[in-house]
């Protein structure tokens, strides 16, 4: 039997523009991409495969990382590689396939799970690039196959804001996801993590998984935070994650030895004429998905952890959302004096701190700028934790690794701090600095 976690803390963030209708409609698009800057901890300028305008199938090798040549990132959609787009200092930023018509897979071959082994598993993944679903915690870094994981997460839902119902996305998919289980318990053991009360059909008597149950607001859905109170990661310790969707595209490998990134997204934000839920392959062009209404920003992701991209851009690996909301570049004249706008705020000095159960039109404006940060006990308020984030966010700045170490920087990844960022009095950059942290301790370790 699992756990059964009841957390206090935390703040749910309603914003205009959700998905009201869970009809979900496909989308093909005509180019898909690679974006090699959606992985940490691999070289700026991976290693090309193909030669550009070579045809290529779904599931075959698009490009690899030199520093680790056995784990490949493989083309998501069969056609024709016909782009590499480079960013500052000829960073490879996305690899852009015209897909085909009619998909054509590679053939990985069918898997009898029930007789596999685990180095069985590992190859097939590791051939087919669904390996890169896999990550480990800490620092969030595709997970290494030489390691030995404490467990494998999972969780079963989503409460960021504007996210997709976990009910909706996983239709259909009962088979795959279980095949996934039955594939990732050969080699650890399972953690699925399901919201309390949930009605997922997939999720209903899972086998080759321990079944935990949370309640409570966001960020109950980061599994970071389910991991916290299942079983906290140690230095030395190491656990891996995929996301839910991710494991019925591991099942559906093992099932017909096809590599299809398929998954359901949502697509939503008050700056949207129509937000709505679509099935799409991951890498999936944006500009042919999103129509906004006005001067917006697209984020691929939730609006506390996405990341800001252009129309032209394409869906991230790791992705279940694009969040399209206003931009906030119009100045309130006396906005700190006179009674601000209903906005989504922990603060009990603004107006909108009482209106939290309505959804609120929101905008990108930051409504000032960074100043001295202060211990206030607002991050402890929306951390459902047992860290001090203040302290470690210092020890980060102040480069003290054995203060990393002894305040939990092993256990925390950007997703886990959102909401210390958006309460923030002192406007600090608290993802950046976290993720700026995490990556000196791997650099040192």
């Amino acid at each position: 039997m699992g756990k059964n976690i009841s957390l206090k803390k935390g703040y749910n963030i309603k914003i205009v523009g959700g998905v009201t209708d869970n009809s979900i409609s496909n989308h093909i698009s005509t180019t898909y991409a690679i974006k090699p800057t959606d992985f940490y901890g691999i070289a700026p300028i991976p290693k090309l495969v193909p030669e550009i305008g070579s045809e290529i199938k779904a599931g075959e090798p698009l490009l690899y990382d030199k520093k680790n040549a056995d784990l490949v990132f493989t083309a998501p959609v069969s056609g024709e590689v016909v782009e590499l787009r480079r960013g500052s200092k000829r960073k490879v930023t996305e690899v852009v396939i015209l897909a085909d018509k009619e998909q054509r897979f590679k053939d990985f071959g069918k898997t009898d799970l029930a007789s596999a082994t685990a180095e069985d598993v590992k190859t097939k993944l590791i051939e087919s690039g669904a390996w890169h679903f896999l990550r480990q915690r800490p620092f969030l870094v595709s997970a290494k196959p030489t390691d030995t994981p404490k467990g494998i997460f999972i969780s079963g839902f989503n409460t960021s804001p504007l996210s997709p119902n976990a009910e909706t996305v996983m239709q259909g998919k009962e088979l795959e996801f279980q095949a996934g289980i039955d594939a990732l318990a050969k080699i650890a053991p399972v953690h699925l993590t399901v919201q309390k009360g949930s009605s997922v059909t997939a999720f209903e008597q899972v086998n080759n998984a321990t079944t935990h149950t949370i309640s409570g607001q966001h960020p109950a859905g980061n599994v970071g935070v389910q991991i916290h109170h299942i079983s906290p990661i140690r230095k030395g310790e190491v656990a891996w994650i995929v996301n839910m969707q991710d494991v019925a595209v591991i099942g559906k490998l093992m099932m017909e030895g096809i590599y299809h990134p398929e998954r359901v997204i949502s697509v939503a934000g008050n700056a949207l004429e129509t937000p709505g839920l679509y099935r799409v392959i991951q890498g999936v062009n944006l500009e042919e998905l999103v129509s906004t209404t006005e001067d917006a920003r697209v984020i691929d992701g939730d609006v506390l952890t996405g990341t800001p991209v252009a129309k032209e851009s394409f869906l991230g690996f790791y992705s279940n959302q694009i969040s399209v909301i206003k931009e906030g570049d119009e100045y309130e004249m006396f906005g700190w004096l006179l009674p601000s706008y209903p906005r989504p705020t922990k603060s009990r000095s603004l107006f909108g701190s009482f209106l939290s159960s309505k959804p609120f039109d929101v905008n990108t404006n930051t409504h000032g700028e960074r100043r001295a940060f202060v211990v206030s006990g607002q991050y402890e308020d929306v951390l459902p934790m047992n860290i001090y984030p203040v302290q470690l966010l210092k020890a980060i700045l102040a480069n003290d690794f054995e203060g990393m170490e002894g305040l939990g920087i092993y256990e925390v990844v950007e997703e886990d701090f959102a909401l210390c960022e958006f309460v923030c009095t002192s406007k600090q950059p608290v993802q950046q600095i976290l993720r700026d942290g995490l990556e000196y301790v791997r650099e040192q370790s």
